[in-house]
């Protein structure tokens, strides 16, 4: 069951949950899964919202916040993170061979080390505020979903920076992929009453494109990870906004 096969590769790639070991998968089914990206988000960051929610309460929102940012962490193996972390300290690079270089370095340099502190920071403070209001669940759900577009959109829309590695197979989503991980975005961020949410990542595509186009000549796995990352703290922003 194709369906079935592409909804198990996305909760495998975006998420730590051990569904490969049940289901055989490869990257044809991966490349499917993506158009599924949108609502596994949905689901990370409902189990976020949900336990900074339950949490506040009894510990405080603040304590609440960092516990469960960190959940969500440890939920999808920091994979965004790394992103971020690696994107950031290729800002640094002079030219665009040696950025791409550096982002295939591991190790952490202090441009990432801030993007992290500053990410995580943002994301703990937002949460905390959120979760003070009982509103955590459904704007961390929805920002959680929202972000997840922005790197399908950018696979498909922007050409590969490299001539191989492991985010060619976002282009594979193609339109039809596309459409159904634009519409089950826009789709969330009304249902759950914050609509707002769902132009962030029109914003992000908008901003970032053409900054990728000229810095990069077009995306690699660890800037696609970094374009979620981003767009999801920036919602999460937004609805503090309007919290």
């Amino acid at each position: 069951m194709p369906g079935v096969r592409a909804a198990a590769a996305a909760v495998a790639f975006l998420t730590r949950v051990p569904v490969g070991r049940v289901v055989e998968l490869d990257a044809a089914d991966v490349a499917r899964g993506t158009a599924l990206f949108p609502l596994v988000g949905a689901g990370i960051g409902a189990v976020v919202g949900a336990l900074a929610d339950a949490l506040a309460a009894p510990l405080s929102p603040p304590l609440a916040a960092v516990l469960a940012v960190g959940v969500g962490a440890a939920l999808t193996g920091a994979l965004h993170l790394d992103g971020l972390a690696d994107a950031a300290d290729a800002l640094g690079a002079p030219t665009r061979e040696r950025a791409l270089e550096v982002m295939r370095d591991h190790r952490i340099g202090v441009y990432g080390a801030l993007a992290l502190l500053f990410d995580v920071g943002l994301r703990v403070t937002a949460v905390a505020v959120l979760a003070a209001h009982g509103d955590a669940l459904r704007y961390c759900a929805c920002a959680a979903c929202v972000a997840r577009v922005v790197p399908v959109v950018f696979g498909v829309a922007l050409p590969y920076a490299r001539t191989s590695g492991k985010a060619g197979f976002v282009a594979a989503a193609g339109p039809l992929g596309t459409a159904i991980a634009v519409a089950t975005a826009l789709a969330a961020a009304v249902l759950l009453r914050a609509w707002p949410l769902g132009l962030v990542p029109v914003a992000a595509v908008a901003l970032l494109a053409p900054v990728l186009l000229r810095w990069l000549g077009g995306v690699t796995g660890d800037v696609l990870g970094a374009s979620a990352e981003v767009t999801e703290a920036a919602a999460l922003v937004l609805a503090v906004a309007l919290t």
